[in-house]
């Protein structure tokens, strides 16, 4: 197929309203970042982010930035965890939800990671967050991003939407499914995708989120909301699959979304759209709640496992305040395991809470989890490098800095950038030894 044949797709779409779609095809796409409230306040970032920002309609935490920046990736803020970089109408997926501190979240379909840090800022380390990739390289890339943003109350899953439903039925408050889509609302910006787009692949697409959005259903308790997002704009994807989940699933009912972002979705004013002339690529987004009794399903949780003193006494040692989560032994490796995580078989899970480290013998040593999790103040030995000390360049590119200036002890410190956790270090004779992951330094 070729971009004319989707032209011709969206201009059956569009209507009158094709012309506005069509003008903004050359003209570059749109930027955005969304700011993690859990490692910096919007304020904050401002301050420091170095170029222009600008509000998006979206969400109150994200903000466009010119086409043509330069150098996200390698900036002291995106090391930090305190942005991370997303299409702005990508962001209306998770505002949607309207998660709130102590409920049980499920992001289905959440590599590699953008709506994941919204919802983990809106439930602000209260609660559970249960974000799930398929994929298994992306489930990867959404473990390395939720280490990042310092995320410290989520588990982190790869496996399929089946395996899921029937691993924690009626458990969640709310499910978002961004489902997997033709993607044509990337096309603007991945121009060599046009010849790709095939109406076969839609109606293939089309299924599968319908299988999806299923299985979804299973794991929303009464009362709960299970929100719907594509980044396609054909119907079939997108009001044909909720008007099929409505008319096999008699329990759940459309709820209207009151953002002022988008337009109304055709035929279904609840639900909302986004084209680029709404200021962003191009998104779905339906929210529907489950009615009903209360199931009856009864989960067990998991309990705190003997921990090794010696880790017990480095984290009281070295962090201020309750511990992160459940201590917990796998192997030689503890994890601090969330308050509210269920018991589950048969999932294939990478990561619950956070890695604090393992025991080499009778010893304790940290990982940069730990570190990257911890508040601004909560760990005792630590240093806070500003943006205009040359020192931080050469932390984020592995090199042992001095701690002259600073009051720390020898030991185990947290590096900070202007009081947001970057990472770690071991401090004696005035010199830390740099701990900073090699997959994720700056390398020029």
């Amino acid at each position: 197929m070729s971009k004319e044949n989707f032209l011709k797709s969206m201009q059956a779409l569009l209507g009158a309203d094709y012309a506005r779609f069509e003008s903004a095809l050359d003209k570059p796409a749109f930027r955005g970042v969304y700011v993690n409230t859990l490692k910096c306040e919007i304020d904050r970032f401002r301050q420091l982010f170095p170029f222009a920002l600008t509000q998006t309609p979206f969400s109150p935490n994200g903000f466009y930035i010119a086409p043509d920046t330069q150098g996200l990736g390698t900036h002291p803020l995106h090391h930090a965890g305190a942005f991370y970089a997303q299409e702005p109408s990508a962001m209306s997926a998770a505002a949607a939800v309207d998660a709130k501190p102590g409920e049980k979240i499920l992001d289905l379909c959440a590599a590699p990671g953008g709506k994941t840090t919204a919802l983990a800022g809106a439930l602000a380390g209260k609660g559970l967050l249960w974000s799930n990739e398929y994929v298994k390289q992306r489930a990867f890339t959404l473990l390395s991003n939720c280490e990042r943003i310092g995320v410290q109350n989520a588990v982190i899953s790869g496996t399929d939407s089946a395996s899921l439903a029937a691993a924690l039925p009626a458990f969640f408050d709310k499910v978002l499914v961004d489902a997997p889509c033709s993607g044509e609302g990337m096309l603007r910006r991945e121009k060599a995708e046009y010849a790709r787009w095939n109406e076969k692949n839609i109606a293939i697409c089309a299924a599968r989120q319908k299988e999806i959005l299923a299985h979804a259903a299973k794991t929303v308790k009464a009362g709960g909301y299970l929100i719907y997002s594509t980044c396609t704009f054909n119907k079939a994807e997108n009001e044909d699959v909720i008007t099929y989940f409505l008319k096999e699933h008699a329990d759940f009912s459309l709820v209207s979304i009151e953002d002022s972002f988008g337009s109304p979705a055709f035929g279904m004013p609840e639900a909302k759209r986004v084209f680029p002339s709404d200021g962003g690529e191009g998104h779905f987004v339906a929210k529907l709640q489950k009615h009903g009794e209360a199931e009856n399903v009864k989960y067990n949780f998991f309990t705190s496992t003997p921990a090794p003193q010696a880790c017990l006494d480095f984290l009281h040692a070295h962090f201020q305040g309750d511990l992160f989560g459940i201590p917990c032994t796998i192997g030689e490796k503890i994890y601090l395991i969330p308050p509210l995580m269920p018991q589950t078989k048969h999932i294939n899970i990478l990561r619950a809470g956070i890695l604090a480290g393992e025991m080499k013998g009778a010893r304790f040593v940290p990982a940069h989890a730990l570190f990257a999790a911890a508040g601004a103040t909560a760990c005792r030995n630590r240093i806070s490098l500003s943006a205009d000390d040359s020192r931080l360049a050469k932390y984020l590119h592995g090199e042992e800095i001095d701690t002259q200036g600073f009051d720390v002890n020898s030991g185990y410190c947290a590096v900070q950038f202007e009081g947001i956790p970057l990472g770690f270090g071991k401090v004696s004779n005035a010199k830390l030894k740099n701990h900073y992951p090699k997959g994720l330094r700056n390398l020029s």
